[in-house]
């Protein structure tokens, strides 16, 4: 007979399985069409920038859903707003498959993106259901492997576009939607926060967290380090299938190649986890995204546009997002634990809203990709190097938690 232990463990093993999968459903509808830009472009008979401006709409979609999912989450639990939100991702997910026209397929990808906010509760779910430095922990492993998840989906795509045309991968989401929906149901039944509710006060749920400068800045700097990952994601297509005119295969390994660099940006954050204070760790990532940004300049300049000159810089910058991303994730939901639902959503609508019209910007800019981007990283980093100060000279370097 399993001992209680054994059983806590177990499930908490399952827990973070299904953390991973949450996280890994998030990014997937994102990135694993980005092989099937080509198709998605003959077949609606709209150009490839048409195609990457679905994918800004649909992270802004998330952005908008989450203002909603989290502070309702913190009300009617989170299990009952992950059952809905799964469903109508897949909905939205099903409507892509069947339509024929461009307008009509945007419209059930925004569908999907609605539905698909709320797999922000994961971060909401670590600070219910772990303490201490499991929830830090915790945070650089969903980090680290979102980046990862991002950057192998293309090759998956790949696959799915060879296999089945450009619906493979909604068909796939649509299966896998329905295996997280069972998991929901199973694990969940006993969420700490399903059992406590509480008055639902929208306006004043976020007027109390974006009221606090603090919060605001550390999630900033988590939306400026991502929006440098996500415009290259997004404009990746642009680059090395349109101008380097790479194949969807090799497409594919360029940027798995790109996303084993988050094991090791996952390693070091861990490794400066337990040896430098936050701010400290921040700095380090955007000094990395800073460096890669004037890196990508330079080569550019001396070398010109080629696979190595994009992703050598891409690398460096890859460490600097996971560092600074997981350290100030984790000092913003540690300012608001009694509301982790909205503290969540409140950071990932900054997180999404930035990163979708950065990389709009950088792909309708009429300036060359590649230098749009570099200069994308150096404005960035500098803007969050500039936050992190801001914060650490308010606080009087005092950090929370």
């Amino acid at each position: 007979m399993t001992d209680p232990q054994t059983r806590l463990a177990t499930r908490k093993h399952a827990t973070v399985g299904l953390l991973l999968t949450l996280t890994l459903l998030g990014v997937f509808p994102i990135d694993v069409v980005l092989p099937s830009f080509p198709a998605l472009s003959e077949h609606f008979q709209s150009p490839s920038s048409d195609i990457a401006l679905s994918v800004s709409l649909f992270a802004v979609g998330i952005a908008l859903s989450q203002l909603l999912i989290g502070p309702l989450s913190d009300v009617m639990g989170r299990k009952n707003l992950l059952l809905i939100g799964i469903a109508i991702s897949a909905v939205g997910a099903t409507g892509c498959v069947l339509v024929d026209s461009y307008w009509s397929f945007l419209f059930f990808r925004v569908i999907q993106a609605l539905g698909c906010g709320c797999f922000v509760l994961s971060q909401a779910l670590i600070q219910d259901l772990f303490t201490g430095q499991e929830q830090q922990r915790l945070r650089i492993l969903l980090v680290t492997c979102g980046g990862i998840f991002i950057s192998f989906s293309p090759l998956a795509g790949t696959g799915l576009q060879s296999w089945m045309g450009w619906r493979g991968s909604f068909l796939v989401f649509t299966a896998l939607s329905i295996g997280v929906f069972a998991s929901v149901c199973r694990l969940l039944e006993h969420s700490r926060v399903d059992g406590h509710p509480r008055r639902f006060n929208f306006v004043a749920s976020y007027r109390k967290v974006f009221g606090d400068f603090s919060f605001l800045a550390y999630w900033l700097i988590s939306a400026l380090a991502f929006s440098c990952h996500f415009s290259f994601i997004v404009i990746s297509p642009l680059i090395l299938i349109d101008q380097l005119h790479l194949s969807p295969e090799a497409f594919s390994l360029v940027l798995l190649g790109y996303g084993l660099a988050y094991i090791g940006g996952g390693l070091i954050a861990t490794m400066l986890s337990n040896r430098i204070d936050p701010q400290t760790q921040i700095m380090t990532g955007l000094g990395l995204i800073l460096a890669a940004g004037l890196l990508m300049l330079g080569l550019a300049n001396q070398l010109g546009l080629s696979v190595t000159t994009l992703l050598l810089p891409m690398i460096v910058c890859t460490a600097g997002t996971t560092i600074a991303r997981a350290a100030a994730n984790n000092q913003a939901m540690t300012l608001f634990p009694g509301q982790a639902g909205t503290s969540a959503s409140a950071g990932s609508v900054l997180v999404f809203i930035v990163g979708g019209l950065t990389s709009a910007v950088i792909s309708l800019t009429p300036l060359d990709l590649q230098v749009a981007l570099a200069l994308c990283l150096v404005l960035l980093s500098l803007l969050g190097l500039t936050l992190n100060a801001l914060v650490r000279q308010r606080d009087g370097g005092l950090l929370p938690g």
